[in-house]
């Protein structure tokens, strides 16, 4: 079975994702035997899942995606299911036990990342107003609280690549202080950027590879602000958070703070991770 040069370098990382690697062949034949699917080759650009496009017995046209598995998308079907197709691909079948989920196809599928960032802003914007809903009260997500000790618990971890110490700090007491004093909690994608918006004919754009939490809809926005607007940061580090902010309807001090801590948490003495500590600074309360 083919596997894209990214996904087996990422598979190539540990031991467990390598025994993962060894499996996938057999899932994804199993799959394709128990769905009735024809499979074309996997998609190049995905690092932490087996994607191809799928055709249905009936003539669907589909996306099967087989994950690596990850703490973070542990709750993408259920995610999906909540949303049901509003802004998001539908979910068409899952399999927990291989970590396979069969979801509508995007065409022509060309991502939001090719559009100009204005117009990113008003598309992700749009999106993330209509996902940010509150589970119902025997919902199983996990709060955001949850994913921010974990990246809280890995950055202290690598404490001798910290290039600003006091930043550092200060971006890990937000994170213990911002999932507490959030003003609401709704379901978040939290991984939703430009790269993770494709065009589409149901609707003109629909968000895939969510990762659901349910906590500050505030957080939300600093996916978007970090990659797909990281040169306006460089820039004028203040004038994309509140354009963004005034788009979904939140705080800007409230975005500036979140966009601070993942900066901080994110900076370090690495080359690559000097565009973080030059954001960091600027922002820091």
């Amino acid at each position: 079975m083919e596997v894209p040069r990214r996904l087996s370098e990422s598979c190539a990382q540990n031991a467990a994702a390598a025994a993962w690697l060894e499996k996938l062949p057999r899932a994804v034949a199993e799959l394709e035997r128990r769905w009735s699917l024809r499979l074309g080759p996997p998609y190049e650009d995905a690092s932490y899942a087996w994607v191809a496009p799928a055709e249905r017995a009936d003539g669907t046209l589909a996306v099967l995606k087989v994950g690596l598995p990850h703490f973070e998308a542990d709750h993408e079907a259920e995610g999906l299911r909540f949303w049901a197709g509003a802004g998001a691909v539908r979910l068409l079948d899952s399999d927990r036990a291989v970590n396979a989920l069969l979801l509508e196809r995007c065409e022509p599928g060309t991502p939001l990342s090719r559009r100009p960032r204005l117009e990113q802003d008003a598309v992700l914007a749009g999106l993330l107003l209509r996902l940010w809903r509150a589970p119902g009260p025997a919902h199983t997500f996990r709060p955001l609280a949850y994913m921010a000790e974990r990246w809280a618990n890995e950055t202290v971890a690598r404490r001798s690549g910290w290039a600003d110490p006091a930043l550092v700090n200060e971006g890990l007491r937000l994170f213990e202080e911002l999932p507490r004093t959030a003003p609401t909690g709704v379901l978040l994608a939290t991984d939703l950027h430009a790269g993770n918006v494709l065009a589409a004919r149901r609707e003109p754009w629909l968000a895939i590879d969510p990762k659901p939490f349910v906590g500050d809809p505030a957080y939300d926005a600093t996916q978007h602000l970090l990659f797909d607007s990281r040169a306006s940061l460089l820039a004028d580090p203040l004038e994309p958070i509140r354009s963004f902010a005034d788009l979904l309807e939140l705080s800007h001090e409230r975005v500036r703070l979140w966009t601070f801590a993942r900066a901080a948490l994110m900076s370090g003495s690495d080359p690559a991770r000097q565009w973080a500590n030059q954001v960091a600074r600027a922002l820091a309360p």
